[in-house]
């Protein structure tokens, strides 16, 4: 080969290696977040709720509220293989392209999606399973928000055994991840994969590593101090494949706690807190901003609204004045002014909500509350479907102005 190709060909690679040592990566320094542009970056954006993890009481269901009971009343609502191929629609429906375009043209940064493990799974869930099947669809919403310039946030809204032990983690009633090692081995694993297949993603900020831990039904004294190791035990396996992302931790008691953490662990840490349903006062939020005060470090509002729109504006003001970035909760719902968008209730819809809240503890009680007229309840799911598009949702115009949005 001839000095000049041998010279070409070194000088390609070491084209490509500074490249991709110089791929900017959104960081932290002290109590900021920085942005790919060495500034300060403030989060301002939603989260994709339900659909990736699909909640009852945004089906207007209040009995069978979490992916797993929803799941099932479909199953005993239309069958199995129906269940499973509206589920496949579902999820290539509810978001699209087209819903994370309209973010970002309303004034949306960044987002945060909600996922459950089992996406990252051989388990069956939501018409499908598999590995695969996980990175695939999160790949496609990723390079959706990035052909927008969005940066995204994945959460375990659900993590393997329960975090929990409430509908949102889809549990079975109790936090059993902190109990069993086969769940903590099982979440190490998941997100060790995840962080390996996303190391070089610049679009994605960071990973939340569990969402709202450890509600307060139970012993805090029992669970508590079994949060921050296992976070630790997260990030251990994340670092040793990923060491551009920021990692995300909630305090417990639905990410409301901060007295269970100790000094920070890991140099590229954002700790994260909800609120709902509180006064729209710094007081509220005064533990969180000592914390960061104390020790030097970025903090996050991960979630919060579902409140009028006087309230969302001045939280959203407060969470501003105070530097810290926020994603509202959620983006979408139907037939509610508590979102960025609405969509309509469809026809025959009142049967579905009828046969969800309905007891059905036997199969009796199954075949005596099961709608008779199957081609309506076929009319009212694909009507759901129809209503969900997003050329028939429709903004709520007071909400997204209350966010300093506009359409």
């Amino acid at each position: 080969m001839k000095l000049k190709q041998i010279l070409s060909i070194a000088f390609l690679g070491l084209t490509i290696s500074l490249t991709a040592q110089t791929k900017k990566f959104i960081s932290v320094k002290g109590k900021e977040i920085i942005g790919v542009d060495g500034k300060p970056f403030l989060m301002r954006g939603t989260n994709l709720g339900n659909w990736l993890v699909p909640e009852g009481y945004m089906f207007k269901f209040k009995y069978a509220n979490s992916p797993r009971l929803i799941q099932e009343m479909m199953n005993e609502l239309i069958g199995p293989e129906e269940s499973a191929m509206f589920w496949k629609k579902y999820l290539n429906t509810y978001i699209t392209q087209a819903d994370i375009h309209y973010l970002k043209m309303i004034g949306v940064n960044s987002s945060r999606i909600p996922f459950h493990y089992k996406l990252f799974t051989d388990e069956e869930y939501l018409g499908g399973k598999g590995i695969a099947r996980g990175f695939k669809i999160m790949d496609q919403v990723i390079n959706w928000c990035k052909q927008e310039n969005i940066y995204v946030i994945l959460d375990m809204h659900c993590a393997p055994g329960g975090q929990t032990g409430d509908n949102i983690d889809d549990s079975y009633g109790y936090p059993y991840l902190f109990e069993s090692d086969e769940s903590q081995k099982l979440i190490i694993d998941i997100w060790k994969k995840i962080a390996l297949h996303y190391t070089n993603e610049s679009a994605i900020i960071g990973y939340d590593l569990l969402n709202e831990p450890i509600a307060h039904y139970f012993d805090s004294a029992h669970f508590n101090h079994l949060l921050e190791p296992l976070y630790k035990k997260i990030t251990k396996a994340v670092r040793t494949v990923d060491a551009n992302h920021l990692v995300f931790l909630g305090g417990s008691q639905w990410d409301s706690n901060f007295k269970i953490f100790g000094e920070p662990f890991d140099k590229k840490a954002v700790y994260t807190f909800h609120k709902y349903w509180t006064p729209p006062t710094k007081e509220v939020i005064q533990e969180y901003i000592d914390f960061s005060n104390k020790y030097q470090v970025p903090i996050y509002c991960g979630e919060t609204g579902e409140n009028e729109d006087s309230w969302v504006m001045q939280f959203k003001q407060l969470l501003e004045k105070e530097n810290i970035g926020w994603h509202f909760w959620p983006y979408k719902k139907m037939n509610n002014t508590r979102g960025i968008v609405t969509f309509p209730v469809p026809k025959y819809y009142d049967q579905i909500i009828q046969f969800a809240d309905t007891v059905r503890s036997g199969y009796g009680e199954i075949r005596n509350v099961r709608p008779k007229n199957a081609e309506q309840i076929k009319q009212a799911l694909e009507g759901f479907l129809q209503n969900a598009s997003f050329k028939n949702c429709y903004g709520n115009k007071g909400y997204i102005e209350a966010l300093g949005f506009h359409e």
